[in-house]
């Protein structure tokens, strides 16, 4: 490959890169406006509001990166991740109306965020080396594990294992993401193929009000834990 050619390739590798960055940085911005609305709802002070912020913005990411051993994290060599989550988390706080009022939207975005997350989840752990199952889970892991967060630190159950199709689309979409790995499409090819078909799965899911099957019980569960506590 002569000069010229190289200069291309790198330029172009560089493009990919940068072009990533801007959906990273996005989908950070548009997980932290999520969990700062759920920390507007559940009435905490403004501290609470912007550790909600900051836990769905940048919390999925971490847990990825200590898993596969990709430390400092991210979020902590990169300040960008944080200052764009404690900002968005100031402006729900003082501006909760706004936003509250605009949920679809919101959604849009946050299904957008799902997708951006789990290709770029499922990218990282092929860069570490990891198998496929390995990479699969890092993707979800990226897309869920803040909401995750969140939910437990809000004592209630994870949304992920209750609504339409959330976890479930990002499973899908890093299934696809693996399939991609055998063709010879691009690193942005790949990114974004998984990334618009989560989000046209979790905006499918939202409209048609697609639900994963829940197991019968004979009592409902809160009268069955009642009856057997001891």
């Amino acid at each position: 490959m002569d000069k010229s050619g190289f200069d291309d390739t790198l330029l172009y590798m560089e493009m990919e890169q940068t072009i990533i960055y801007a959906f990273d940085i996005f989908g950070t911005l548009i997980f932290a406006i999520t969990g700062a609305v759920k920390g507007v709802r559940c009435k905490l002070d403004i501290l609470g509001v912007v550790v909600f912020a900051c836990t769905v913005g940048c919390g999925g990411g971490m847990l990825r990166d200590v898993l596969i051993g990709a430390t400092p994290v991210a979020a902590l060599t990169n300040s960008s991740y944080i200052i764009v989550c404690v900002l968005v988390g100031l402006a729900v706080f003082f501006l909760a109306p706004t936003f509250v009022g605009r949920w679809r939207t919101i959604l849009f975005c946050d299904a957008l965020g799902l997708g951006v997350f789990t290709a770029l989840g499922v990218a990282k752990g092929a860069m570490y080396g990891i198998g496929p199952v390995g990479q699969l889970l890092c993707g979800v892991f990226s897309a869920v594990g803040g909401g995750v967060i969140r939910d437990i630190m809000s004592r209630s159950v994870p949304s992920v294992l209750t609504s339409d199709f959330y976890a479930t689309a990002s499973l899908i979409g890093g299934v696809i993401y693996l399939l991609l790995e055998r063709t010879s499409l691009g690193l942005l090819g790949k990114f974004l193929a998984c990334t618009f078909l989560v989000l046209a799965i979790r905006l499918i899911a939202i409209k048609f009000k697609f639900h994963l099957p829940v197991a019968e019980t004979a009592l409902p569960v809160d009268d069955y834990l009642t009856m057997h506590r001891p």
